[in-house]
Formats: structure tokens, C-alpha cells, sequence
């Protein structure tokens, strides 16, 4: 992997040839969260996001490997991280910061809110993945307790508003 600081990323829209590379950052992740890889259910909901131009992926320019993926779903007024997950050699160069702010741009049209399940405070991925933190400094503020993962850990929604429309300078009076 050559991404630095100065190399900048690429984030795009999934390809059917990414599915692989998603469940390669599943893989990486499934001792928090339970079995992915080997999950038909998961895969399918990978093609899904990918057919339907609702997955992103963050690409290493030079070597075209991913360094993070993320899934969303579009339901104004509530929009749905579905699943972002950033490659463990990549944590901390900004490819998860560039997914959100891409997947906001892309996807979320007026206002509402925009949530996001991850670890509950107690959880042992909540400190070790750094996801709590990431979210809240991207804006997000824990909310209700959620459903157990699938390995029996606690889940806790994060919430946050979601951009309205640009604002538009107001209007002259007519003379």
C-alpha cells in the first residue's frame, strides 16, 4: 500500500469487481462484529448496494488496492450508513472522513438525519476501532441503545443532522 498523506485517494462508485475488495475489509473486522465473509446474506447485500450506485470505495491511486468501503441507504429523512469499514493499514489518512463526507454529497438530498449503528460504549471494538470517536467528530451524537451484533456485543445508534438544501441568497424586492 503507498497511500501517504500527500498521495490523494480516489472515491468512487463500487464496481461489480470491488465485491471481492469488500469482503477482504470484511474479513478484517469480523472479530468485532461476527462472520461476513463466508455470509451469503452479506455478499448479496454488497452486490445490492453496488447495483444500485449505493456503495463507495476509497482507492489507492497507485496500486489500486481499496483502502475503504462504504454502503449507504437512501430513505429521506433518514439516511443509513449501512457499513463503513477503512482498511487497518489505512486508519488515520483520512479515507474514512473522505467516504462520509463523499457518501453526503452524493446521496443525501434536504434535510434530515443521517444514522450510523455502531459499537456500544462497553463493546471491546468501541476504543480499540476508534469508530465512536471517528463518528462524533464527523458530527454524530450517540443516541438510543440498538440490537446486539450477531456475536452478542452491544450496538448504539449515532445520530446527526443532515445537510438541507444550499442556501440562496434572498430575494430583491421589485421597485
Amino acid at each position: 500500500m503507498s497511500v501517504c498523506e500527500t498521495d490523494p485517494m480516489i472515491v468512487r462508485l463500487g464496481r461489480d469487481a470491488d465485491v471481492s475488495g469488500f469482503l477482504g475489509l470484511a474479513a478484517q473486522v469480523e472479530h468485532w462484529f461476527g462472520p461476513m465473509v463466508d455470509e451469503p446474506g452479506f455478499r448479496r447485500a454488497v452486490e445490492d448496494h453496488v447495483r444500485r450506485s449505493l456503495a463507495l470505495v476509497a482507492v489507492d491511486p497507485t496500486s489500486g488496492e481499496l483502502l475503504g468501503g462504504l454502503l449507504f441507504g437512501v430513505a429521506a429523512p433518514v439516511h443509513h450508513v449501512h457499513w463503513l469499514v477503512v482498511d487497518e493499514r489505512a486508519r488515520g489518512l483520512g479515507a474514512g472522513r473522505e467516504l462520509m463526507t463523499q457518501a453526503v454529497r452524493r446521496f443525501v438530498r434536504g434535510p434530515g438525519t443521517i444514522e450510523v449503528v455502531t459499537f456500544g460504549a462497553d463493546h471491546p471494538g468501541a476504543v480499540a476501532s476508534g469508530a465512536r470517536v471517528f463518528y462524533e467528530r464527523l458530527g454524530f451524537r450517540p443516541a438510543e441503545a440498538a440490537e446486539p451484533g450477531p456475536e452478542g456485543g452491544s450496538r448504539q445508534v449515532y445520530r446527526r443532522r443532515a445537510p438541507g438544501p444550499p442556501d440562496t441568497p434572498p430575494r430583491r424586492a421589485a421597485h
